[in-house]
């Protein structure tokens, strides 16, 4: 059976986040996305921790489902920290982490450790006062399942090889505790290809994520698992990332990385991005301040293989755009707008979950509801778009048709599930 995981989303309580969210919004969501297993995302927030447990209930070995709920989706507990830290040279270091564990009572474990540190009422993903490598023993002190892993690793501002990190590895990110991560978030603004260009990163695996802020969100990327429906349990989904196990964990389902909105260079006050390549001082033409500098840029500065590089039976991917930004694309409208929803809620209804429609589902079964839909998804299943790419909290601009975007850049999809 194939699974879809999510396992790093937001709660309601968490910054900028929508209202909306709800643990019984997210099963109904998962339900139409197609994903099968999701992150509840800030278990640390009391209020939050309050409707997990009243609202899940165990289904099969560390994992839960809603109670009452018939959607065939399950649950893992896990959530979002940010750590911050000043180094022996007294530079700060500010770090996002996802954890998942194997229950509601080790998560309680959890925060009985980390509570000193932090607020954790303050926000879904709380800030605490300790060092990665402190925040990873706490955990694993009281919880040797837990699953640890830094969050969009290559971001600029909290990724642990971010440019503005301070880190050139993981090693120098979680110091003597490096040897309980075994796996990296790519984020929206890189891929396992861009991944694969820095060889010291080849031990860990390669998970994806969305992130999400509002239901729509859920699975703009996410995980591939093969699995036996009645053995599934969290040490087989933990342990096949771990273990790299091709077998059970297939792969990534991403987005096109220059859609993220931290991919090119730039300065979002003056309306200025740039190719990293054409790059001169770092320094904003417009106003003379420091540019953000993004994963690309990054990535490039500790690589030491050429962009193509694929490690021997490393995990497949595939890149897509979400259903509702294809539609909205098509149709000329905003994402939220009636129309789009509507005929999102019709395709998820008549043809497939959207996964289905997006990677999977006959583009004559696509057409047979909406013609422009399915041309702009063969599109993207071939790569034939253009973007301009994200900057500086900017998401790219995506042209699925072939109309034209400015400064547009060509994307080629290298790799497919099957």
């Amino acid at each position: 059976m194939k699974l879809i995981a999510d396992f790093h989303i937001h709660s309601r309580y968490a910054m900028a986040c929508s209202s909306q969210i709800t643990i019984k919004g997210l099963d109904e969501t998962a339900k139409t996305k197609g994903v099968g297993l999701l992150s509840t995302g800030d278990f640390t927030h009391p209020e939050w921790l309050k409707e997990i447990k009243a609202t899940l209930e165990p289904d099969g070995e560390g994992l839960y489902r809603v109670k009452g709920s018939d959607t065939g989706v399950r649950f893992i507990i896990g959530g979002e920290v940010c750590t911050i830290s000043k180094d022996g040279k007294g530079a700060i270091k500010k770090i996002h982490h996802c954890l998942t564990v194997p229950s509601i009572e080790s998560g309680e474990a959890v925060i009985d450790a980390i509570k000193g540190y932090g607020a954790l009422a303050s926000d879904g993903r709380p800030q605490l006062s300790i060092s990665a490598a402190g925040f990873v023993e706490k955990v694993m002190s009281v919880e040797k399942r837990a699953f640890v892993f830094p969050a969009h690793v290559w971001t600029p501002f909290f990724g642990a090889l971010g440019s503005l990190s301070g880190c050139n590895s993981i090693k120098e990110a979680y110091e003597d505790q490096e040897k309980h991560i075994h796996a990296l978030e790519t984020g929206l603004s890189s891929d396992p290809e861009m991944n694969w260009m820095v060889s010291k990163n080849d031990k860990y695996a390669l998970v994806s994520n969305s992130d999400m802020h509002s239901l729509p969100k859920m699975g703009r990327e996410a995980n591939v698992f093969e699995v036996d429906k009645d053995r599934l349990s969290y040490d087989m989904i933990v342990g096949s990332i771990k273990g790299k196990n091709n077998r059970i964990f297939k792969g990534t389902i991403e987005f096109y990385p220059e859609e993220g909105k931290y991919h090119f260079d730039g300065h979002r006050n003056c309306n200025y991005s740039v190719d990293p390549s054409k790059t001169k001082n770092q320094i904003c033409p417009v106003c003379g301040k420091r540019l953000t500098i993004g994963v690309m840029h990054r990535v490039s500065d500790l690589a030491d293989r050429e962009y193509g590089y694929r490690p021997e039976a490393d995990s497949e991917f595939v890149r897509i755009v979400p259903l509702r930004e294809v539609i909205a694309h098509v149709k000329g409208k905003p994402e939220t707008s009636k129309s789009v929803i509507e005929l999102y809620d019709r395709m998820v209804s008549e043809i497939a979950p959207e996964f289905d429609i997006l990677i999977d589902a006959r583009l004559s079964d696509i057409g047979a509801v909406d013609e422009g839909v399915a041309e702009a998804i063969d599109r993207m299943r071939t790569g034939r778009i253009e973007i301009r790419p994200g900057y500086d909290g900017v998401f790219g601009e995506v042209d699925l048709l072939g109309k034209g975007v400015s400064k547009g850049v060509e994307n080629r999809q290298r790799s497919l599930f099957g």
